[in-house]
């Protein structure tokens, strides 16, 4: 799920190890457009889940120099690398357990109890599978292989804004930086891209 298509997916492979170096993980890859202009989109995040702008421009800087070594792309691109927003895709195991608890849309390859897509409270992994309590049925819990998943993300709702709202005050809190720098809205994802553009 962090990479979409076999471009994508080769494009993770080459610079998972760039964003390990520097203390980042990749969440999500996408290359996006057609052959005249494109856009690298990478969502990343610290290992304790946070993403700041300085974060983001830092990893920028890593990741614009392999890319300018290999050169896997051809033609020009504009490169955006973000946070993962308040309502974030989870697209790694791991993802699913700590988000457990709170409400999620998921999409399948497959059709599973007569549809593909579900929404509901995650109830987290268990051997391999992601657990969902589903929407509007009580006492129902479906467990689906990882595997199957091809999209999921959170639902941006009042108990996700104020988990939000916590994790931010916390880390103010924490790092004793004024809240207007770590605060940077609902929609980190847009609030804090850094773009740039590349040619071949």
């Amino acid at each position: 799920m962090r990479g979409k298509t076999q471009e994508d997916i080769g494009l993770v492979e080459l610079l998972d190890p760039v964003a390990e170096s520097v203390g980042y993980e990749i969440v999500r890859l996408r290359l996006m457009g057609g052959a005249e202009q494109r856009r690298l989109q990478i969502m990343a995040e610290r290992p304790d889940g946070d993403m700041n702008v300085e974060d983001c421009a830092r990893l920028s800087r890593a990741i614009s120099e392999i890319m300018d070594a290999a050169d896997p792309i051809s033609g020009e691109y504009t490169l955006e690398v973000s946070s993962p927003g308040v309502d974030r895709p989870l697209t790694r195991l791991k993802d699913f357990d700590t988000y457990a608890g709170l409400e999620i849309r998921i999409e399948l390859d497959r059709v599973a109890e007569g549809r593909k897509r579900f929404k509901g409270e995650l109830a987290g992994v268990e051997d391999g599978q992601v657990g969902l309590n589903l929407e509007g049925e009580d006492d129902t819990t479906v467990y689906f292989p990882f595997e199957w998943i091809v999209d999921a993300k959170l639902v941006l709702n009042d108990e996700l804004m104020k988990r939000g709202a916590q994790q931010r005050a916390a880390r103010v809190g924490a790092e004793g930086e004024d809240a207007d720098s770590e605060d940077l809205g609902d929609d980190a994802e847009d609030d804090i891209d850094l773009s740039e553009s590349e040619e071949d």
